[in-house]
């Protein structure tokens, strides 16, 4: 298995909302880009949400999640994965990133969305369980943007993906 490692947060001081992924796939972890894979939604659902869409240049698309209060991370620093998918992620191995640093650094993240199952479960095994993740903030969890994820509709993604507009 090969020890993959993810990005820093795309975060600042007027994020409220938090969208965590698990970790990378291999075509994000070659460009060095959150969501590269062309076949995954997130970009075409950010671009329905806020005009952050794949046709932006990619710095453009993150200074766009930035501006409406947005920012980017995943669950876990680093892990063993076999593939590209979630489910190639070896539990054992999982290194969560350092959230009760972000959260003490970025006071005004009020909610956190996970982009899957797999995120949550990572997020709640490991920062809930260990007590870092702050009272008051609420979870949720939406369906994945993942190419995996084909049985879930892409309009029925974007209808889910509008609880970010919600505040």
């Amino acid at each position: 298995m090969t020890l993959v490692h993810g990005f820093p947060a795309v975060v600042d001081d007027s994020s409220h909302t938090l969208i965590l992924g698990s970790m990378p796939g291999a075509p994000s972890l070659v460009a060095g880009r959150y969501y590269a894979n062309p076949r995954n939604s997130f970009w075409p659902i950010m671009g329905e949400l806020f005009g952050a869409g794949p046709d932006q240049p990619y710095p453009h698309r993150l200074r766009t999640l930035q501006d409406n209060g947005v920012a980017l991370w995943d669950v876990l620093k680093a892990c063993r994965r076999t593939g590209s998918a979630d489910a190639d992620i070896e539990v054992r191995s999982e290194v969560p990133n350092d959230f009760a640093a972000l959260y003490s650094r970025h006071t005004a993240i009020e909610r956190v969305f996970f982009n899957g199952a797999r995120a949550e479960m990572a997020y709640r095994r490991s920062v809930v369980a260990a007590g870092a993740h702050p009272a008051g903030v609420t979870l949720a969890r939406l369906p994945s943007t993942s190419p995996a994820n084909a049985a879930t509709p892409a309009l029925a993604k974007v209808d889910a993906w509008r609880a970010l507009l919600e505040r």
